[in-house]
């Protein structure tokens, strides 16, 4: 009976869906001009906004901040003084942008300065007489008295790393001598041991004599006890050393290409074992530290001492990912103890690792192991838990502040409130033992707050994809003092603009709320019909659908947002979901991914698209595309290998495609090590011969990021599962190549037309004519 039941349904179901397949009007093909609107929108909302803020930077020792704000036609930072309220000029922006364009970076003016993009890695230092800004992977200084930008040297002058975990042996290390605190020594590695001799000139001495080309003492790693009696430093078994290497093929400054050779470990190679060992420099004696606490390490912390000098602590991240410890080692015997750890089955997330010392006699820890991420308190010296400081279904996301003397903790986090968005994030102070919970922020928005460094003041900036940015000066007991920006989008919704729908549907258990964001073509008629395509990023090092003011918030990337609505003006409906797998829910909720990447949330996506078309006659179920880049290229070729039934053509840039030819450290993470066969299934490669529908890759030939191999070995399988696909290979771009450089528009409009022909079924402008 019930199985009839159901096929009547279905039926039924089958014979509305044809009705409104052919009541609903169709829509005419794209023009020229259509195309041209759309990949121009960046441009005509670009400066439509006023005083957007940026959360603040507070400078060091002031009650003095800078935030970036939108001004007509661009951006401008803006210092003020919490005391006065008095508002100027971070600096001179015109001045600046000469000093850069005198440095060599073209391009830049007073309203558009090269790191205003990125704005998070920008620090006025030096009480306001300099800044430093991270721009292209480089990281710069500038004077704000004479105006002159210099780059720094990469890597700080630290041997550089592949992925953190092998260093770079064909780059000597800089081998700076390290200064003791009292001045009387330095320290340095001679003939791959661990010297001393004295600041003032002397003989060396040697302390180590084990050291050698295959098990070496790092420089870099070298510490000195704050009595500067004692020493600490890692003996280092180097790993493979892994090479990619890549062939320029259009080098700008010849006809001839060039090769590029990269150190890029990937997973399952042999990492840098690191050991660590201490010295008595007065007694000339050498002190061993057992490995059994720490026997297969991924990666170690650096070294620190106790104030009392009487130990040395570091971390240790257990290849894995699923032992993660905090030991200290005795300094006069070199006994080590576990001082607090976290253990799981499947992850211990390492992307929200947090500890705090306070005064030598308590740990702040954070940990998921009740299923949600919390802060504990441990005393030091048993290794126990005190007690939960944080507890609930909800998350902790950061610890912003600490005071050891009030014994009080401010914190972000996100999902205390029942039936508001879990991904809203809220500032709250709670006391050591877990009493006196209190919210610091209250409005219903997404809540970035940042301290004074002496606790008086506090910003807050907040916004929804549907509220603006505010932002507001308070005092530290929560009064407002001002407001320093409300965000002005006047011009902008004369221009057409139109927040997403927020959109809830129930996930793969039938319980769990799956977030998501909706957003229409600017020209939306609900009588029509229009295909839908779903922007994904399944990375589990995060939540991805936007949270704050669309498209201009501090914590979403203007461009892509600006694109899903470039997208969906060419005649569709453009999606975002956050579904099992990605992070900032429970630890069930992440967990998901586990040795399970090609799994990207798929069961609660289909869901939660069902629910919006069972809702929306306009939401045209049947033609569902896909695009996304990295590890969302990854899921995008996922969608039509693993899910062809619902998904008909993917875009994937730049993707990971098989988890074993990417870096090291974000695949084992999650996928697990030593290598196994989860790896192969969830692999884009190895499941080619399932692909139905259509597919673009894209792929810039210098990638750095993921090996641009991926992509190929994905189309050599192609070939010979005999399958059709489009491809594009961008020459000399990287990791963003047709999506964030200057061939954007090409990019863009190669993705247009793929959708356009294949969900919409409709002829595209012949380019090559125009």
């Amino acid at each position: 009976m019930r199985t009839k039941i159901a096929a009547t349904g279905f039926i039924l179901a089958l014979t509305l869906a044809t009705s409104l397949t052919t009541t609903i009007p169709a829509q005419a093909a794209p023009t020229v001009a259509d195309y041209q609107q759309a990949l121009g929108l960046r441009d005509a909302w670009s400066g439509l906004t006023e005083n957007i803020a940026e959360p603040a930077q507070w400078i060091e020792g002031t009650h003095r901040f800078v935030y970036r704000k939108t001004v007509p036609g661009g951006f401008q930072f803006v210092m003020m003084d919490a005391d006065t309220k008095a508002k100027t000029p971070a600096f001179d922006h015109d001045r600046l942008a000469k000093a850069f364009t005198a440095a060599g970076l073209d391009g830049s003016d007073g309203l558009h300065l090269p790191f205003v993009r990125n704005f998070s890695r920008m620090e006025v230092i030096d009480g306001g007489k300099a800044l430093t800004a991270y721009i292209d992977e480089v990281s710069w200084t500038c004077t704000l008295t004479d105006y002159v930008c210099t780059r720094q040297p990469d890597n700080d002058g630290r041997q550089p790393r592949g992925f953190d975990v092998v260093r770079d042996l064909k780059i000597p290390a800089a081998n700076k001598p390290v200064a003791s605190p009292d001045g009387k020594w330095v320290a340095f590695v001679q003939n791959f041991n661990i010297a001393v001799r004295p600041a003032s000139g002397g003989d060396v001495v040697l302390l180590s004599s084990d050291g050698s080309e295959g098990e070496f003492y790092d420089a870099d790693s070298i510490t000195w006890s704050p009595d500067s009696q004692k020493l600490a430093a890692y003996r280092v078994r180097p790993g493979f050393r892994r090479e990619v290497t890549r062939v320029i093929s259009s080098p700008k400054d010849q006809v001839q290409p060039k090769v590029d050779v990269q150190l890029y470990p990937k997973p399952g190679d042999a990492v840098d074992i690191d050991r660590p060992v201490l010295f008595n420099v007065a007694a000339r004696a050498q002190i061993a530290v057992p490995y059994d606490l720490f026997p297969n390490p991924y990666v170690m912390s650096s070294l620190t001492w106790r104030a009392d000098s009487s130990a040395v602590t570091f971390e240790y991240d257990q290849r894995g990912h699923q032992l993660y410890r905090l030991i200290e080692a005795d300094a006069k015997t070199g006994s080590a103890r576990v001082v607090a750890e976290d253990s799981a089955k499947t992850f211990v997330n390492v992307e929200r690792r947090y500890s705090h010392d306070v005064k030598g006699r308590e740990l702040i820890w954070m940990s998921e192991r009740d299923g949600w991420n919390h802060l504990y308190l441990y005393d030091v010296k048993t290794g126990r838990v005190k007690n939960q400081i944080t507890k609930g279904q909800w998350v902790v996301r950061n610890v912003l502040k600490v005071d050891d003397d009030k014994r009080q903790i401010w914190f972000a986090a996100g999902g205390m409130y029942p039936g508001k968005d879990p991904y809203f994030q809220h500032v709250y102070r709670v006391d050591f033992d877990g009493s006196h919970l209190t919210p610091i922020t209250t409005v219903d928005a997404y809540h970035d707050v940042s301290f004074s460094s002496d606790m008086a003041y506090y910003v807050d900036t907040y916004s929804r994809i549907d509220l603006p940015n505010v932002s507001e000066l308070h005092a530290a007991n929560g009064t407002l003092v001002t407001e320093v920006e409300h965000g002005d989008i006047t011009r902008l919704l004369a221009a057409g603009f139109q927040p997403p729908e927020v959109f809830v549907a129930k996930g793969r258990d039938g319980k769990t709320d799956i977030w998501g964001v909706i957003v229409r073509p600017q020209h939306f008629d609900p009588a029509k019909k229009y295909p839908v395509i779903e922007n994904i990023y399944a990375g589990p090092h995060s939540s991805f659908v936007p949270k704050t003011f669309w498209p201009f918030g501090p914590h979403s990337s203007g461009d892509k947002v600006i694109g899903m609505q470039a997208m969906a003006d060419m005649g569709f409906i453009v999606v975002q979901i956050d579904g099992m797998g990605t992070m900032n829910r429970s630890k069930a909720f992440h967990d998901v991914a586990w040795k399970n990447l090609g799994d990207a949330g798929f069961p609660d996506r289909i869901l939660w698209h069902q629910a919006a078309a069972a809702k929306y006659p306009w939401y045209d179920i049947r033609q569902v595309g896909i695009y996304g880049g990295s590890a969302g290229g990854q899921n995008a070729l996922s969608a039509v290998e693993f899910h062809p039934e619902f998904y008909k053509a993917a875009v994937a840039y730049a993707g990971c495609f098989d988890n074993r030819m990417d870096k090291i450290g974000w695949n084992e993470e999650w996928m697990g090590w030593p290598v196994d066969d989860s790896y192969a299934k969830a692999s884009g490669v190895d499941n080619a011969w399932r692909l139905k529908g259509h597919v673009l890759l894209i792929v810039g030939e210098q990638d750095m990021n993921v090996d641009p191999a991926s992509t190929l070995q994905v189309v050599n399988a192609l070939i010979k599962s005999r399958k059709e696909f489009d491809l594009i290979v961008v020459p000399n771009d990287g990791h963003g190549a047709l999506r964030n450089t200057g061939d954007v528009t090409y990019g863009l409009r190669r993705q247009y037309d793929f959708f356009v022909r294949h969900l919409r079924k409709e002829a595209t402008p012949e380019w090559n004519a125009q």
